[in-house]
């Protein structure tokens, strides 16, 4: 069973219902004009009564007007807010790359081919592959591979060369 409703209860609700019937329209029209859309301003209207409501401000209200414009205006803000970030939020997916789907013909050719350079690489010394590998991967220079190794310039070319040879005669077979 509901109890009946307090004395204050009923004076809120009937200041609510009274504002609503003679504001209404006049908010309505007052957010038509500043969004453009009688849709978004229907929703907004009815926020900012919701919000009255809550705040359970309404019988004390001498100026009305200007109170539903404050709230609505704060709604309206929160909406744009909401909206903005919404956007950017899509606009950060769109910058994704799209996942890549492939066949596992495809798949099987990139297995194959990654476990063929595995091996041809198995093929060279351990400090010629990891010269190889910060060259080509990195994009070091042998200046900087000759740092980072420790080693002279004329000792990265030579192995740079040997793994070069190496992968042209592994093409040739």
């Amino acid at each position: 069973m509901v109890p009946p409703m307090s004395p204050p209860d009923l004076s809120q609700q009937h200041a609510v219902h009274t504002l609503y019937q003679e504001h209404h329209s006049w908010l309505c029209g007052w957010l038509r004009k500043k969004l453009g859309c009688v849709e978004n301003a229907a929703d907004l209207a009815q926020d900012t009564f919701v919000r009255v409501m809550t705040q359970r401000k309404a019988p004390e209200l001498r100026e009305p007007r200007a109170y539903l414009s404050t709230v609505a205006r704060s709604l309206m803000i929160d909406m744009f807010r909401r909206r903005g970030l919404e956007q950017a939020y899509l606009e950060a997916l769109m910058a994704l790359p799209e996942p890549v789907d492939i066949s596992p013909e495809t798949r099987a050719l990139i297995i194959e081919t990654l476990v063929r350079i595995d091996t041809l690489l198995d093929g060279l010394g351990g400090r010629t592959r990891e010269i190889f590998l910060l060259a080509q991967l990195d994009g070091l220079s042998y200046v900087e591979i000759g740092r980072r190794l420790q080693v002279s310039v004329n000792t990265v070319k030579k192995h740079a060369v040997r793994a070069l040879t190496h992968c042209l005669l592994a093409l040739e077979d």
